[in-house]
């Protein structure tokens, strides 16, 4: 059951990053030749009109395939006939609806499950807060200068600033607003904590759950750069990422951990999954890597800049160069999690 949910969960995220470029594309009147969920040899497929709608046998990615999308073509609907623009705007629209689908879901778990204000709900005596002066019911509006929103953000600034233990607070007490040093103490686990905990989570009307479902998004691209920052500083390792398959197993999980408090609980735990998965999916195809859309977006701004194509040719071998690469290291990262799912 918990890999059936997986691979849905997983193929829905997908799919709708690949639906993006298929609407922008067919938007801007360019062909596509072949709209696919999965990857790998084709299980089966159904010609419509242009387009091949096809499923692959390994439910983990998918594509959609534009005439000359990585070559030189005169046919005037083949993608490198359009104008920079409008290739940016296709490509572009992949990451963009991960981020639309990660708003919609935050909708449902918000507008049920109820938002995280970084607001205090209790501060635990003798800590590093309470030392501070902060109070319950102090809203907390930046650390360090930088804004936060969500609780769970001060949760994050604590995981990923383990060097110094003072941090400048900013926060709103009755309309006033004032600035402390913090300084936090360690926990158990080795990382510092500030003392501070959230009793309640709020249930927002209407208006409050659209602008906290924005800000869920927001939180979630952050989460993602800032793991990225942690991973290119050397605080984490390769072996802390997880591919596909860890993924699968993580969604796994998260389903048998929350069920046992029911259906509720267990579908509100596998959206906010679902949430982290397309935002990240989002930040992760916007990194100029080639072959992903990131990279295909660097080759249009340095045309739109020098006002001249770049040879198809050799853009394509640079994206498969790069493409050569990522499956080299998604091998690895495979590897890697049927490793650690058999030493846990």
């Amino acid at each position: 059951m918990k890999i059936i949910l997986a691979i849905v969960l997983f193929s829905v995220i997908v799919i709708f990053h690949e639906l993006g470029h298929f609407l922008l594309a067919k938007k801007n009147g360019i062909c596509v030749e072949e709209f696919a969920i999965g990857i790998g040899p084709t299980l089966f497929g159904i010609q419509r009109g242009e387009t091949k709608y096809s499923v692959k046998c390994l439910p983990f990615g998918g594509c959609c395939m534009m005439l000359g999308e990585d070559g030189d073509n005169d046919d005037p609907r083949a993608f490198g006939s359009k104008s920079a623009l409008a290739r940016f705007a296709v490509i572009f629209a992949g990451p963009l609806f991960n981020f639309i689908l990660a708003f919609f879901m935050a909708l449902f778990v918000i507008g049920i499950g109820g938002a995280d204000p970084a607001v205090i709900g209790d501060v635990e005596p003798q800590s590093g807060a309470y030392e501070a002066g902060l109070q319950k019911g102090d809203q907390i509006l930046r650390l360090d200068g930088s804004r936060i929103y969500n609780f769970r953000e001060i949760s994050l600034y604590n995981y990923m600033n383990n060097d110094d233990p003072e941090v400048e607070v900013t926060y709103k007490r009755n309309g006033k607003t004032d600035t402390v040093a913090v300084e936090r103490h360690k926990a158990e686990d080795g990382y510092y904590e500030f003392g501070v905990r959230v009793d309640s989570i709020s249930s927002p009307g209407i208006f409050s759950t659209i602008k906290y479902s924005i800000l869920e998004v927001r939180y979630q691209i952050k989460s993602t750069f800032l793991s990225l920052k942690y991973l290119f500083s050397g605080k984490a390792s390769l072996n802390d990422m997880s591919g596909p398959v860890g993924i699968v197993n993580m969604i796994g999980d998260t389903y048998e951990n929350s069920i046992a408090y029911g259906i509720k609980t267990a579908a509100l735990s596998l959206l906010n999954f679902a949430i982290l998965l397309s935002a990240n999916l989002g930040v992760m195809n916007l990194l100029p890597i080639p072959a992903l859309d990131g990279g295909r977006l660097v080759f249009i701004i340095i045309e739109m800049i020098r006002r001249k194509k770049i040879s198809p040719d050799k853009e394509g071998m640079v994206h498969f160069a790069g493409l050569v690469v990522l499956m080299a290291f998604m091998i690895f990262i495979m590897a890697n999690d049927i490793r650690n799912i058999f030493l846990m």
